[in-house]
């Protein structure tokens, strides 16, 4: 069955600022193992006739340190307002089962650490994009605009792949507490999209 979101996103990991796995799957992380969280918020959409608009979605991953390797541990956090419904669609879309973006991650997951449902509260205020998911994830990120800018426009990262799509916004994590899954980080790096679709 056809579907179809339009998305806004971010995420942050424990490397440091520019994270080389963003830039290729197949560059070493800054430290041994890549922790990240991300973090997707449907502005509208649909999947198989069901509404899902307004419902959020994070993933938390722990890679080797070179992500092309495969071997991910990766749990699924999905807003708690979902209906039984809604988070049985948004399931399919974010583990790949329905295609899209996430389908070309797939093979890459060596483990499955579930999937729970939690009030996920994402906010975005300028430069600035936040999420708190329970008691497991506090993380703030804010766009990096570059010294002495006079558009004050943020830096962006072209050209890389990505299921945000090719063009990221670089940032910065301001606050970050992450434990979830068993996988237990700061973050450091970040990046962010304000909108993109997907759709299969």
């Amino acid at each position: 069955m056809p579907w179809k979101l339009e998305l806004s996103y971010f995420e942050s990991c424990s490397c440091d600022v520019i994270c080389p796995c963003t830039a290729s799957l197949a560059l070493g992380a800054t430290h041994d193992r890549c922790r990240v969280t991300l973090v997707f918020t449907v502005n509208n959409g649909e999947v198989d006739g069901v509404d899902v608009s307004g419902l959020s979605v994070a993933a938390v991953a722990d890679t080797p340190k070179v992500m092309s390797d495969g071997n991910w541990r990766l749990g699924l956090f999905i807003d708690a307002t979902a209906s039984a419904e809604q988070a049985e669609k948004l399931g399919a879309v974010f583990s790949g089962a329905l295609g899209g973006p996430m389908a070309a991650l797939a093979p890459l997951v060596g483990e499955n650490l579930g999937v729970e449902r939690a009030p996920i509260e994402v906010r975005a205020d300028g430069l600035k994009h936040s999420v708190r998911i329970g008691d497991a994830v506090d993380l703030e990120i804010e766009d990096v605009v570059p010294f002495g800018s006079e558009s004050g426009a943020p830096v962006k990262l072209t050209g890389v792949f990505h299921p945000a799509g090719p063009d990221l916004t670089v940032a910065h994590a301001t606050r970050s507490k992450v434990d979830a899954f068993g996988i237990t980080y700061d973050g450091n790096a970040a990046f962010s999209r304000s909108e993109f679709s997907w759709a299969a």
